[in-house]
C-alpha cells in the first residue's frame, strides 16, 4: 500500500508508488499509525536531495518524527511552495539567499525565507499572463496543474508528465509557483537535484 507522502504542486498530499526525484519535510503530519493527519507543522518546509552522506530515509512515518516527503522535481517542490535545504542543498540554498535579497531587500536568513514563502502558501493563487513566466513555473491549465517548459505546457502527474500542448497566447492564468520562487525560477535556477523529470523532455 503506497504512503500518503507524495505531494502534488499545489501542496497536497496524495499515495502513489512512484517516488520522484526530490525529497523534503514539512514538520510532522502524521500519527503514531502512519495516518496524515495536518498538512503542515510549522513554517519550514525544505526540499532535499534524495541521497545524502549515505543517510538512510527508511522505515518512513516512524512516529513522532517528521513525514518524509517525496516530489516528482524540483519545479513541483517549488510550486508547493518548498525551498532549498541548507544542509544537504547548501550551494542551492546560498544562490536562493542571494537571488531573495535582490527579490526582498533587508529580509534576509532562513527565518524570513520561511515567513515569506509562508505568507504567499496561504494566499490565494496568483495571476499572471503566460507569456511573461519562466520555465518550471507551474500555472492551472483546465484546473490542472501544468508546468511551463518553452512553448509548450506541460501536464503534472505523480509519474512523469503526461502530456504536452502549446503554450496559449495571451492569456492570464493561475499561478501555482509562489511569487517568490517564480522569481527565483526568472533568475535562472539551476539546482543540485533535477529541476524537471526526465519525461518533461523524453
Amino acid at each position: 500500500m503506497p504512503l500518503q507522502n507524495r505531494v502534488t504542486p499545489l501542496g497536497d498530499l496524495v499515495a502513489h508508488p512512484a517516488r520522484g526525484l526530490v525529497y523534503g519535510n514539512r514538520g510532522c503530519l502524521h500519527d503514531a499509525t502512519g495516518r496524515i493527519r495536518r498538512r503542515y507543522a510549522g513554517r519550514r518546509w525544505i526540499a532535499c536531495r534524495l541521497e545524502f552522506r549515505g543517510w538512510r530515509r527508511s522505515p518512513l512515518l516512524e512516529p513522532g518524527r517528521f513525514t518524509e516527503l517525496f516530489f516528482l522535481d524540483d519545479a513541483t517542490a517549488l510550486a508547493a511552495g518548498h525551498r532549498a535545504c541548507a544542509l544537504c542543498r547548501r550551494e542551492d540554498y546560498t544562490r536562493l539567499g542571494a537571488i531573495w535579497r535582490d527579490v526582498h531587500p533587508g529580509r534576509v536568513g532562513a527565518d524570513a525565507i520561511d515567513a515569506q514563502l509562508h505568507a504567499e502558501r496561504l494566499a490565494p493563487h496568483h495571476r499572471a499572463s503566460l507569456a511573461d513566466l519562466p520555465d518550471g513555473v507551474f500555472v492551472l491549465h483546465d484546473d490542472t496543474p501544468h508546468v511551463v517548459l518553452g512553448a509548450h505546457l506541460l501536464r503534472w502527474s505523480p509519474a512523469g508528465y503526461v502530456a504536452r500542448i502549446a503554450r496559449p497566447a495571451r492569456r492570464r492564468v493561475d499561478v501555482i509557483t509562489p511569487p517568490s520562487l517564480v522569481a527565483v525560477l526568472r533568475a535562472g535556477w539551476d539546482p543540485l537535484v533535477p529541476l524537471l523529470h526526465p519525461s518533461a523532455t523524453g
